[in-house]
């Protein structure tokens, strides 16, 4: 692991590391903890893989194919990790920080729609589907579309994903947002549970960044939202 940033919330990358392994060592970190534990964010790349939520349902599992599905204790329904997303662990005692779950959450997705300014891109949550979104018609300009539309995500994309854990009021799982991968598995899925969800990255929508670049700058922006 190398230091990503000075800062109260350790932040630490681990490159590029399977799926399981990350899993078991977010859960080993947080059953060791204890009250004087620091805090840390972990920021890695996974190989190709399904997630699937602890209340995940099987239907929304199209057709995997060739790409493992781990299942999981965090919550929401399924999701894809792949090579050119940032992946985001904040390891974090919410009682020592002061917050509760609900602000734990908007917290987590103001600093990816902060990340996501600073590549000029308009990022935006949408009421009742965590992670955040874009809209696809015009994504550096234009926010949630206002008026009547056929269901609540016409016209949008999903750039980032939420699927967090608490347990002793520490947190692990944590937040994902796509820079520059290969959006097929997402086809293969419903992501989160949302039959005919689009999902974007910074490439689609005509940025090309370095993921490193993006996975420093979300880093400093979790460890503004996340340190005491």
């Amino acid at each position: 692991m190398s230091e990503i940033a000075q800062s109260p919330l350790q932040c630490k990358s681990l490159g590029r590391r399977p799926y399981q392994e990350t899993y078991d060592a977010m859960r080993r970190f947080t059953a060791e903890r204890g009250a004087d534990t620091p805090d840390e964010l972990w920021i890695v790349e996974h190989p190709a893989v399904f997630t699937q939520g602890i209340a995940g349902k099987p239907e929304h599992l199209l057709s995997t194919g060739d790409i493992p599905v781990v299942p999981t204790n965090r919550g929401g329904q399924v999701t894809f990790h792949g090579p050119g997303q940032v992946v985001a662990y904040p390891l974090v005692d919410l009682k020592r920080l002061g917050i509760y779950i609900k602000e734990y959450v908007f917290r987590l997705e103001t600093s990816l729609i902060q990340t996501l300014d600073l590549w000029g891109v308009i990022g935006f949550r949408v009421p009742g589907a965590p992670g955040v979104y874009v809209n696809l018609n015009d994504p550096l300009h234009t926010g949630l579309p206002t008026g009547p539309r056929r269901d609540m995500f016409e016209g949008l994309g999903k750039i980032a994903a939420l699927g967090v854990k608490v347990s002793n009021h520490c947190t692990y799982h944590g937040a994902s947002l796509n820079v520059d991968m290969d959006l097929e598995p997402f086809r293969r899925i419903n992501p989160c549970g949302y039959p005919g969800l689009q999902t974007v990255d910074l490439a689609t929508l005509g940025i090309r960044a370095n993921p490193e670049v993006v996975a420093g700058q979300w880093a400093e922006r979790l460890s503004v939202h996340l340190s005491r």
